[in-house]
């Protein structure tokens, strides 16, 4: 890209919804699901497009796991001086993962959530689920 571009500090926040897709539990049961919003802002004298992305780390879990995994991602376009708050949602199935019994999952613990253009310079912020 010919232009620049920079990322707040992302801020998140717990939810709980209704069990999705990968529960396997009962109707009415309640998921926690995160949402993280960061803003981009053109910080060039041109017009250009972004990759915004996200990466979580699963800081504590049972089995080891990538330091970094790509979760979500949103292109934008941005003219110079213009700014947009970007939102992701991660639920059970972002957050989730095989464990060695072969069951599928979210288990409480802390979680690292990157956010930038590329996989190197990333803004983060912890979350524990309780």
């Amino acid at each position: 890209s010919y232009t620049t571009f920079t990322y707040s500090e992302p801020k998140a926040s717990w939810n709980e919804t209704p069990a999705n897709l990968n529960s396997g539990g009962k109707k009415g049961r309640l998921t926690p699901s995160l949402t993280v919003k960061v803003t981009v802002s053109n910080t060039g004298k041109v017009a250009g497009e972004e990759v915004a992305q996200l990466y979580v780390r699963d800081l504590v879990g049972s089995v080891t796991r990538p330091v970094k995994e790509l979760k979500g991602f949103h292109k934008i376009m941005l003219q110079p001086g213009e700014s947009r708050e970007l939102s992701f949602t991660l639920t059970e199935r972002e957050l989730g993962f095989y464990r060695r019994d072969m069951t599928f999952g979210v288990e409480p613990g802390d979680y690292e959530i990157m956010l930038g253009g590329n996989s190197e310079e990333l803004k983060k912020v912890k979350v524990t689920l309780k």
